[in-house]
């Protein structure tokens, strides 16, 4: 990359240093005789996992007229599309087979936080969640998780559109049953959501975030999943972005992140309250590699600031770091030299 203004580059991931100098130290500390929570997934079935590969379908015109929701039919194309390259597999059905089993209770994590205009459409979740169905995981085997009621039908899911028995589990940060720990030394709980389910399929977003920079794949699951969100956003949310992902209650359990990026938020975020830089992009991204995914949307990101002469968001002093930190960790790619994306347009 060498457009410094408006593409993310290995300086920008070392921009706030001290919160990557205090991950090795949190990492022990962090570690202390907690209860482990980690799923593994039913005997004899592995998930497919492509460390560093990210695919991205895109689609002109696959926006209805209001540029706020994608068409059914081009969401589901452009979904098929993006699991049948990631995996190899020849249809949507047996590509999802490849992250999850009948066996397993399957969290689907939605985000809704902007509302209607700017929240993971109905449109891309419910062919997953019919295709999970038709792979053999039991209707009521699946759920799907929000923070709040509101957001929740910010998705415009509702019991009345998604398959029967699916359930729906709303969590308003109090609904956690396990025992409290340390996270990047603040105590906290994952909710009962996350905590009983084995595997997790992590529906994010492409946007701009007023605090930590970038909202994507990570924080969707990480500040989405915990009791007490808000004491996780000091220091721009480094590195306890990275810290909470990397707890075995997530990392253990998260088999897919696909990117929801019909719209993408570049300022503003990650509410919808400057619609002037809600763009439409019109493309899914689809990958097992959070950081990796995450690199490329904050790349995304930056390249609509650019266009619109907003300052990047290392200059503003909220580049997401933890990104680096994830990597560091050992949960993804950050490298976008050594990240494969593969770009398809139908």
């Amino acid at each position: 990359m060498t457009d410094s203004h408006s593409n993310p580059t290995r300086r920008d991931f070392l921009i706030g240093s001290a919160a990557l100098g205090t991950a090795a130290t949190l990492v022990s500390k962090d570690a202390v005789a907690a209860k482990n929570y980690a799923a593994s997934p039913p005997a004899g079935f592995t998930p497919f996992t492509a460390p560093g590969k990210v695919v991205k379908v895109s689609k002109s015109g696959s926006l209805q007229a209001n540029q706020l929701y994608p068409k059914p039919e081009d969401a589901t194309a452009m979904l098929t599309r993006v699991m049948t390259e990631l995996t190899g597999e020849p249809d949507l059905v047996k590509a999802v087979a490849r992250f999850v089993h009948p066996e397993d209770k399957v969290g689907v994590k939605v985000n809704g936080i902007a509302l209607k205009n700017m929240s993971t459409n109905k449109e891309l979740v419910l062919p997953f969640v019919e295709a999970m169905i038709a792979s053999g995981v039991p209707a009521s085997n699946i759920t799907l998780l929000e923070q709040y009621h509101s957001f929740f039908g910010g998705t415009r899911l509702t019991a009345q559109n998604i398959p029967k028995g699916v359930k729906i589990a709303i969590h308003e940060n109090k609904d956690a049953t396990m025992d409290e720990r340390s996270v990047a030394g603040i105590r906290t709980k994952f909710v009962r959501g996350l905590t009983e389910s084995t595997a997790i399929i992590n529906f994010g977003l492409i946007k701009d975030h007023s605090i930590c920079g970038y909202t994507g794949a990570l924080k969707n699951m990480t500040h989405g999943c915990t009791i007490n969100p808000h004491d996780f956003h000091n220091h721009h949310a480094s590195p306890q972005i990275a810290k909470l992902y990397n707890e075995d209650v997530i990392k253990s359990r998260v088999r897919l992140c696909i990117a929801d990026a019909f719209k993408v938020t570049a300022h503003g975020g990650p509410l919808d309250k400057q619609p002037q830089f809600r763009f439409p992009y019109e493309a899914v991204f689809a990958s097992t590699d959070p950081v990796a995914l995450d690199t490329i949307g904050w790349e995304i990101v930056e390249k609509f600031r650019a266009e619109k002469g907003l300052k990047t968001l290392t200059a503003e002093g909220r580049a997401p770091s933890y990104i680096q930190i994830a990597s560091d960790l050992g949960l993804g790619v950050a490298d976008r030299s050594k990240i494969q994306l593969k770009e398809v347009t139908i």
